[in-house]
């Protein structure tokens, strides 16, 4: 990998700087609980891990308390790897429950939790290591801006309390509505540049970016810390347009 930055270098925030994984499943837990109403609500042993493990299959959030369920009825990992998303829908049809309902329990959740108890829930978050030091590196070198589909009002809420301070027009969020694929295209047309670094966790919004020819001059980078599986990981190794790329590699880059 080249050691020349480019002029501007967008980052997605969970799975690349942020660890989300422990607010993720409180969170699915809880909305769990509300809709299944199972017999005991403290999680089973285990549980929790092997969810971190399989959060990259979630596509959208409705699928989290499904997950749950699926695994609490013993589907394998390796089954809801091979076949996620499909399975999640005979087990809403077997508890009566639609995906407009479980989201809307996930996003009641987390909007009660963060209305009364905002700081415990910005506790919940980890950043991986090192990368509050690349984050304020990549400010000081070059343009810099977070990508991501967390809301910006909570990137950056987690950032200041971490003594990080990225000017708000610079964190683009969920309230934006947009693809990331679209938001790189005007930062590209508002800073006139196509020298573009998107480092992001989901193959798929790579493979997004990867089907707009004007966008072809921006490098993508998998970071394979973050949300994704093995399988996209050697995905990424084969595909000439995306660099697979370690903490490590990243955080000497900027050392």
């Amino acid at each position: 990998m080249s050691d020349a930055l480019p002029e501007l270098i967008a980052f997605d925030f969970d799975g690349v700087i942020c660890d989300g994984l422990v607010e993720y499943f409180q969170t699915s837990w809880r909305a769990y609980c509300q809709l299944y109403s199972p017999p005991e609500t403290e999680p089973p042993v285990g549980l929790a891990e092997r969810f971190y493990k399989l959060r990259p299959v979630i596509e959208t959030g409705w699928e989290m308390p499904v997950l749950l369920q699926a695994l609490i009825a013993g589907e394998t990992d390796e089954a809801i790897i091979a076949g996620w998303p499909e399975m999640a829908h005979p087990y809403l049809n077997e508890a009566g429950l639609t995906s407009a309902q479980t989201v809307k329990a996930v996003d009641g959740m987390r909007d009660e939790w963060i209305s009364n108890r905002l700081e415990d829930w910005l506790d919940l978050h980890r950043f991986y290591p090192n990368m509050l030091a690349v984050l304020e590196s990549a400010m000081s070198l070059t343009t810099t801006y977070i990508v991501s589909t967390k809301e910006g009002r909570f990137i950056r809420q987690l950032l200041e309390k971490n003594d990080v301070h990225l000017p708000r027009d610079r964190i683009i969020g969920k309230e934006i509505k947009q693809p990331k694929y679209e938001t790189l295209r005007q930062l590209m047309a508002k800073h006139k540049t196509l020298s573009v670094w998107f480092i992001e966790d989901r193959l798929k919004a790579l493979d997004a970016v990867k089907q707009q020819p004007d966008l072809a001059d921006v490098r993508l980078f998998l970071a394979d810390w973050g949300y994704n599986l093995e399988a996209d990981r050697e995905k990424a190794k084969q595909d000439d347009r995306i660099d697979l790329l370690s903490l490590g590699q990243l955080v000497q880059m900027f050392e």
